[in-house]
């Protein structure tokens, strides 16, 4: 079932869908009267509802049963990432929605090679955003994961270290059994943060700032992951940890 989100639940039995879930339910989709949706409101509360009319700029529809289904994690769970190049940041943003990540903070640091203005950032963003918003649909999620402005380091890590828990992947940790450990010791409802480095890593300097804060370096075993598969590889340790 097509999944798509709204504001605020209306008070009557009828709601209006505007803007531009409309051409993708019309032209794309090609939707008729009659045809079922998903709608979730806000990230609390999802329902059935049957399409009485489409026409060329609102969708209408009566709302049904509600869908009871919890599709999010226990746990809000925070991911720090250090800006990529390219296009890897969409990519990374698209599978961290998919595996259940809160939000997702891209954070400039010392061996990032792309440099954002604040033109350039807010346009940036506001693409990220259509892609959580679209990757949230495509997986069923409750909600919309919200894309950070991005953060300095230091404003990074005083965010993060706020948490229950802040995990930083590094290449130079070692110890997989206190990892393990570690890991274990993270129970549903805690508030999680994922800091993950750019291509070029952290500087040592940044992962003693965050360790200094409360911050924990863990390792994700004996090969080096490349920056869009570390903070892919920890979410999904902890989606299989704390999934009901």
């Amino acid at each position: 079932m097509y999944h798509f989100f709204m504001g605020e639940k209306p008070e009557g039995k009828e709601l209006e869908i505007t803007g531009t879930d409309v051409n993708h339910i019309r032209n794309v989709l090609r939707m008729k009267p009659g045809e079922q949706i998903l709608v979730s409101f806000g990230d609390k509360e999802s329902c059935r509802c049957t399409i009485t009319s489409v026409e060329a700029d609102r969708v209408t529809a009566i709302l049904g049963e509600a869908d009871t289904k919890v599709r999010e994690l226990p746990s809000r769970i925070h991911l720090f990432q250090g800006i990529p190049k390219g296009d890897k940041m969409e990519w990374i943003i698209q599978k961290a929605v998919e595996l259940g990540v809160s939000e997702i903070i891209p954070v400039s640091m010392k061996r990032c090679v792309v440099k954002l203005d604040a033109k350039k950032e807010e346009s940036r963003r506001k693409r990220w955003q259509a892609i959580a918003e679209s990757a949230a649909k495509q997986s069923g999620r409750n909600q919309i994961p919200g894309i950070h402005p991005v953060m300095s380091y230091a404003e990074a890590v005083a965010y993060g270290c706020g948490m229950d828990w802040m995990l930083v992947p590094y290449e130079g940790a070692e110890g997989m059994q206190e990892t393990r450990a570690l890991l274990q010791r993270i129970k549903p409802g805690a508030e999680i943060g994922v800091m993950i480095g750019p291509e070029g890593g952290f500087e040592t300097e940044e992962i003693e700032q965050v360790c200094a804060r409360g911050g924990h370096a863990i390792t994700l075993g004996n090969r080096i992951l490349r920056t869009e598969t570390a903070g892919l590889a920890i979410l999904s340790v902890l989606m299989f940890a704390l999934e009901p």
